[in-house]
């Protein structure tokens, strides 16, 4: 009966209404109307010196920032992704599928929970790609704890489920933390 019920879970956290596709989350948008997009605003808010600006105002052209994924400094923000902390796809299959369209660009421009969005080395970021805890951790394994105080919190803002592995991973790795 126990494996019966675990599999009826895993079904249903896999039964998706709708296949991700980027696109559903739509782009980076200027909520405040002041010519920076989300991953401008990122860029300002995570730089530890003033940023340099591009005549207009709107682009960020260096600054200085800390990847805490690598445990590297970066000046030159082209050498950064802005990552969703709990990827797009990941967060379509814990829930994010059944959400319409002005929520779905709510949580990929969540600049709320400050660390929703976090300025990364792009190397970094995309060998995270989609995965979750239990198939990917930052290699800076001091940073290992708040990377997953980070991820609940954003789970549990947006009410994402999560899978029985990650779950687990989550668990082992927060039991390590305390």
């Amino acid at each position: 009966m126990k494996n019966l019920l675990s599999l009826l879970i895993a079904l249903a956290f896999f039964a998706h209404s709708e296949e991700y596709e980027r696109s559903l989350y739509g782009g980076w948008i200027d909520a405040d109307g002041d010519c920076q997009k989300t991953r401008q605003e990122v860029l300002i808010s995570e730089s530890l010196s003033p940023v340099i600006m591009d005549e207009k105002g709107c682009k960020v052209l260096s600054g200085t920032w800390y990847c805490p994924y690598t445990d590297r400094y970066f000046s030159d923000p082209a050498l950064l992704d802005v990552d969703h902390l709990v990827p797009l796809a990941e967060a379509h299959r814990s829930g994010a599928d059944k959400w319409d369209r002005e929520k779905r660009r709510a949580f990929a421009n969540d600049m709320e929970h400050e660390d929703a969005l976090i300025a990364v080395y792009r190397g970094a970021n995309r060998s995270k790609r989609d995965r979750d805890p239990a198939d990917w951790m930052p290699e800076n394994k001091r940073y290992w704890c708040e990377y997953i105080k980070d991820w609940v919190a954003v789970k549990t803002k947006w009410n994402l489920a999560y899978s029985a592995e990650e779950r687990a991973r989550i668990n082992d790795l927060r039991a390590d933390c305390k």
